[in-house]
């Protein structure tokens, strides 16, 4: 059968990356394989999560980084794009040759604590500042606005009284992020390769 080739993109700790490698293992996601990892930052420690799994996977920064990306994804004949702790915007032009390709997992609710510059621990010191009960996950798809892409899932995650953003942000990772990603992951490969 085949699978959906995916490339996942990362900036940091791949918490995320983990996640999927893991359902893949698991078989949770088997319409879809990780073909490829690319990070914008060299000591990110997703690569070595990448490396551990076997992964192919490889550094881009630059002014070229777009332009380096869509021939990367081009050569490896990527099928989708999974933004998994992904530290860099993408220009309208880029998102525009993918449609309904590029998954992105944002921790919060959309379309609360969204949008330019709501990203890592700052949506979390959001939602503690604004003192919502409740909090979560969304994967959607990416396009030219900042997590303004159609919404795939949702989860939500109860904020408790004596959080703090990392104390949140983990909670959110754990219930949240690492099951919606692989299961968002899962069904949109099984729809690319069916179509």
């Amino acid at each position: 059968m085949r699978k959906a080739r995916i490339a996942v993109l990362v900036s940091g700790g791949g918490t995320n990356l983990q996640a999927l490698l893991d359902a893949q293992k698991s078989g949770i996601l088997q319409s879809g394989e990780i073909s490829l990892v690319i990070a914008n930052n060299p000591k990110a420690y997703a690569l070595k999560r990448a490396e551990r799994a076997g992964v192919r996977h490889l550094v881009l920064t630059g002014a070229e980084f777009e332009a380096r990306l869509e021939e990367v994804l081009r050569e490896s004949n990527i099928d989708l794009i999974i933004l998994a702790g992904f530290m860099r915007i993408l220009s309208a032009g880029f998102t525009a040759k993918w449609p309904n390709r590029i998954l992105n997992v944002h921790p919060a609710l959309i379309p609360s604590f969204c949008g330019k510059g709501f990203y890592g621990l700052r949506v979390h010191e959001a939602a503690l500042e604004r003192g919502v009960k409740v909090t979560g996950a969304t994967v959607h798809f990416v396009n030219e606005i900042p997590d303004g892409g159609e919404i795939i899932l949702q989860k939500a995650v109860e904020v408790l009284p004596d959080d703090t953003p990392e104390t949140l942000q983990r909670r959110v990772m754990e219930e949240a992020e690492w099951i919606l990603l692989p299961q968002a992951a899962e069904r949109v490969s099984k729809g690319v390769i069916q179509a």
